[in-house]
């Protein structure tokens, strides 16, 4: 790190469990954020400040005024742009040494597996099953470590899958054969904090698997209620018969 970084990322630096080592590493690190909506704006923001080396960010929509609401990493100027445009001026706002990779479109899963190959971590802030399978899939392929987040009304979850660790259910493991037609925030609604803090709760997640500290909680379904402002862990089994990580 040069002066000016050890300057920004000074209080990250002050932390035994991320030091130089760890900022470093973060410097390092290439990570892709799949949804720059209600869960991407928190993480974008939060991983732009935090030193992260390289962020590729995908979405496939433009900013609405319904989205303002929530979605913070976009402001009422920018209604009408593509989100991955906008998020990425507030991105380089904070910090002009980031490199930001765009794309604007829906992945499909020869896509993903792609980009995948190439991060070093993978955020998905989707909103849709359909495409949280193929990050699941395209992750079990690298051998890529992945923070799934997810919320709605007043109700939030948490999934980590990584691929490295021994017996580690996916997210398949988690939720088979649900379609797109579960709930969603336009139909049902959602708290504006609600996504924020699953969006930065899916944040330490990343900073604590690039800085390597803490305990993990990798294969544990965490959910989140706003009613009563309650965490609760529950353990994952791998399941034999996952069509992505089970033995056939």
């Amino acid at each position: 790190m040069n002066d000016e970084e050890l300057l920004r990322f000074s209080r990250h630096v002050l932390l035994p469990e991320i030091d130089v080592t760890g900022q470093e590493a973060l410097l390092k690190a290439h990570i892709l954020i799949v949804g720059m909506g209600g869960l991407g704006s928190p993480i974008a923001l939060y991983l732009a400040s935090a030193g992260v080396g390289k962020l590729t960010i995908c979405d496939d929509d433009l900013v609405d005024l319904t989205n303002l609401q929530r979605q913070i990493a976009h402001h009422t100027s920018d209604v009408g742009k593509p989100k991955v445009n906008s998020a990425a001026e507030k991105m380089r706002a904070i910090n002009p040494n980031l490199e930001i990779d765009c794309i604007q479109g829906r992945l499909l899963e020869a896509d993903l597996q792609g980009l995948v190959s190439k991060v070093d971590l993978v955020l998905d802030a989707t909103d849709n099953f359909s495409t949280r399978v193929a990050i699941n899939r395209a992750c079990h392929q690298h051998k890529t470590p992945a923070v799934f987040g997810a919320a709605v009304r007043l109700e939030g979850q948490i999934f980590v899958y990584q691929p490295g660790t021994s017996d580690a259910p996916c997210y398949e493991c988690l939720h088979q054969n649900i379609d797109d037609s579960a709930m969603n925030c336009a139909e049902n609604g959602v708290a504006g904090p609600v996504v924020g803090i699953v969006g930065t709760m899916q944040t330490m997640e990343a900073l604590r698997l690039i800085c390597d500290f803490g305990v993990s909680t990798a294969g544990l379904f965490q959910t989140f209620d706003a009613r009563d402002m309650k965490w609760h862990q529950f353990k994952v089994p791998k399941r034999p018969d996952c069509a992505t990580c089970g033995k056939g």
